[in-house]
């Protein structure tokens, strides 16, 4: 029987905005939260592939994780990203250096607008990506399949967590 995979991806923003009057105070409260649930499947709201991990670069290091045909899962299975769904990239709080999340100029998958194109992560910061369409972004074998994590100098070594999620088709 094959693995079936299901997500739900949030992201929520708590804030409180208080100013001081001479007699009083007012406040404002948001609450602000967006969630996605992807059934298992590869249509528009479905998944059905995820690599995660913990990772950790070398100083100056780039880590170029190829979602088509090399990375595999935590059952030891080959992932063959056809379509990329969500990507979750959480710096660790204890780097010095930022985590750069990049689309390489050679065989970069289409991500960001431009080849070479990216988003840095700060130390203890977050990059989060939803596209729950059933198009997402299209991976192609030898093309279009690479996205780079780098560290953005070269004093010392960065550790991230990563998710991929996305469809076999």
């Amino acid at each position: 029987m094959p693995a079936t995979l299901t997500s739900t991806l949030t992201i929520s923003a708590l804030t409180q905005l208080v100013e001081a009057l001479d007699l009083s105070s007012r406040r404002n409260d948001q609450n602000y939260s967006k969630s996605w649930s992807l059934a298992s499947g590869v249509g528009a709201n479905q998944a059905d592939k995820i690599f995660h991990d913990q990772r950790t670069i070398a100083a100056s290091g780039t880590d170029s994780l190829d979602l088509a045909g090399v990375l595999t899962d935590v059952f030891g299975a080959t992932i063959t990203f056809a379509r990329i769904k969500a990507v979750i990239v959480v710096a660790a709080s204890g780097n010095i250096n930022n985590v750069n999340v990049t689309r390489p100029a050679s065989n970069g998958v289409p991500l960001f607008l431009a080849p070479g194109a990216g988003i840095p992560v700060r130390p203890g910061g977050a990059f989060m990506w939803v596209a729950p369409d059933a198009t997402g972004v299209v991976v192609t074998g030898a093309t279009g399949d690479l996205l780079d994590i780098v560290n953005s100098a070269g004093s010392t070594s960065v550790t991230f967590d990563i998710i991929v999620i996305g469809a076999s088709a």
